[in-house]
């Protein structure tokens, strides 16, 4: 009979200690599973930089061919639509945006 009631509470401890586990497996796993957003240009520091997702709509652009994707701070991959910007940490910027800081990226 001692047998019986160490498989039973050992099995109670071991649900226990399963459910308890639970929230933060949904938190660790919710955190590698989402991607990152596209910048706003609303967004204050987007705002500031006069950030906009077209860059033929961005007045103070004098170089006609300044593109986040030829920019020095921009770390997406040649051909895709959007990607990371030093500048704006954990945001995706438009390949064919613009802002002030625009830098040309070295040869």
């Amino acid at each position: 009979m001692d047998h019986h009631d160490n498989s039973r509470r050992r099995f109670i401890k071991l649900t226990a200690m399963g459910l308890a586990a639970v929230p933060f497996a949904n938190v660790l796993l919710s955190g590698t599973a989402s991607a990152a957003d596209l910048i706003s240009e609303s967004d204050p520091v987007a705002a500031a930089m006069k950030y906009k997702a077209d860059a033929t709509k961005a007045p103070e652009r004098k170089d006609t061919t300044a593109l986040c994707s030829n920019c020095n701070f921009y770390t997406g991959k040649a051909g895709e639509a959007s990607g990371p910007c030093a500048l704006f940490q954990g945001k995706l910027v438009a390949a064919n945006g613009w802002c002030t800081a625009w830098a040309k990226k070295p040869a």
